[in-house]
């Protein structure tokens, strides 16, 4: 994205263009008279870690390479996907994601009870807070597993991590295969264990929302290289079953759209698509990579980097970060977001992100979202240059709600890292997020809408 791009989005709410009004359940509320959306500009932090707008502040509760503070060695790196749990008399437990590959340089301890592959550093720490947002507990809940991206919660307060690899055993250095979905008790993780949810599939899954009243489990594929990724959704064997149910099994289909091979060739907002669900023929992927497998004459539709997902209203929201023609999409964009309403079977494609010469457009590559308190969108930038979470109201404006401030570039190139991980404490007034790297996490208060 454009610097003069940058000045502005820093500085003013603007609207963008899409049919943002189905995006979000309820009517939509109007502001109050004299009200503008958002926060108001971001004011650059002393410390350099987070810019915020006035009369907000953040908590440093975790840093990578700090010692863990239950004891055990040390803050695993690479924070991501992350999600909020209730915890009694108004605690919260994070479930905070570590996309640590083989080389990371701060990899998950080894806890015994909780290790899938003694070989592999990545996995999942829980942290415990307390009714004022003390941090009072700090510990691994999942090891030995491998690029732990983002997940989703589920309707019984238990978080799904997803590996985004497909890597097998004897490969990259690892004893077992990666590609699974596991699940994590954040108030008990030895009673789930590192069992992978293999009827879920194997393939490099991103994020995962799961329909609180059928129990249909919905899934992303992250595959930035074509063949592209695919959108899943597992109908499990004992739906709402609680912990231990998806290990019970069921059956993994992928969405076919007819007719449209690749999600990049939808431009307008508001398009509606019928979808189809079709039998993964092999969920395993135990000789080929579940994309590339024959879904017969209709084929699949694929989509690049498919990320952010989660369940709002009724019906499950999907992110496509970019796509690029030079990479082998079918056009180009800097992301949507899509809903699929399981009642009426089709897709709509509600936001187009970008591109840097429009200033009425949200930023560049989309990744993580969550629901903001007020109804609104909540979602982390993956992109070039400064790196923002932004917000998006009912009536679609965007407004900056923070930007990372510190400089992690070397030999005088300016970086900043990622966000990711956004959540809200269950009282709403809590916003947490994480910066990927070094792996970071705030804790945000202020007057939040």
């Amino acid at each position: 994205m454009s610097v003069d791009r940058r000045k502005v989005l820093a500085g003013a709410a603007v609207a963008f263009g899409g049919a943002l009004g189905a995006l979000f359940a309820g009517t939509p509320r109007a502001l109050p008279q004299g009200r503008t959306p958002g926060y108001g500009p971001l004011v650059p932090d002393p410390h350099g870690l987070l810019d915020l707008p006035d009369g907000f502040s953040y908590r440093l509760l975790s840093r990578a390479g700090d010692p863990l503070w239950s004891g055990g060695g040390r803050v695993p790196g690479h924070c991501d996907g992350m999600a909020a749990f209730p915890a009694g008399r108004g605690g919260v437990r994070l479930a905070r994601n570590h996309e640590n590959r083989v080389d990371a340089p701060h990899p998950v301890p080894k806890v015994p009870g909780l290790v899938y592959d003694p070989y592999a550093v990545g996995g999942v720490t829980v942290l415990s807070l307390d009714g004022r947002g003390e941090l009072t507990g700090e510990r691994v809940a999942l090891a030995g597993t491998a690029v732990n991206c983002a997940g989703g919660r589920t309707p019984w307060h238990t978080w799904l991590s997803c590996e985004e690899t497909e890597d097998r055993a004897g490969t990259a250095g690892y004893a077992e295969d990666h590609g699974y979905v596991f699940e994590v008790d954040p108030a008990d993780p030895l009673r789930t264990g590192a069992v992978p949810l293999t009827a879920l599939g194997r393939f490099p899954h991103e994020a995962v929302a799961v329909d609180p009243y059928r129990g249909v489990v919905y899934e992303t594929e992250d595959a930035f290289v074509a063949p592209f990724g695919l959108f899943y959704r597992f109908l499990p064997d004992r739906p709402l079953g609680g912990t231990g149910s998806l290990r019970a099994g069921g059956t993994l289909e992928a969405m076919r759209v007819p007719g449209v091979a690749d999600l990049a060739a939808v431009r307008e907002p508001g398009t509606e698509l019928p979808v189809e669900w079709v039998p993964v023929p092999d969920p395993s992927a135990a000789r080929t990579p579940v994309r590339l497998q024959d879904f017969g004459p209709g084929g699949i539709t694929h989509a690049q980097k498919l990320e952010g997902c989660y369940w709002g209203g009724s019906g499950v929201y999907f992110v496509s970060s970019y796509a690029r023609r030079r990479e082998g999409a079918v056009a180009d964009h800097f992301g949507q977001v899509w809903f699929h309403d399981p009642h009426a079977r089709l897709i709509r494609l509600e936001v187009v992100f970008g591109p840097a010469t429009d200033v009425t457009l949200p930023g560049d590559s989309p990744d993580n979202i969550c629901l903001a308190p007020d109804g609104g969108l909540m979602v982390c930038e993956d992109g070039g240059g400064a790196q923002y979470v932004f917000g998006v109201t009912r009536r679609g404006t965007v407004y900056p709600v923070a930007r990372a401030a510190e400089d992690i570039g070397t030999g005088g190139a300016p970086l900043w890292s990622e966000f990711a991980g956004v959540t809200f404490a269950p009282d709403g007034r809590t916003m947490y997020v994480n910066a990927y790297d070094p792996g970071t996490t705030f804790a945000v208060t202020g007057p939040w809408r």
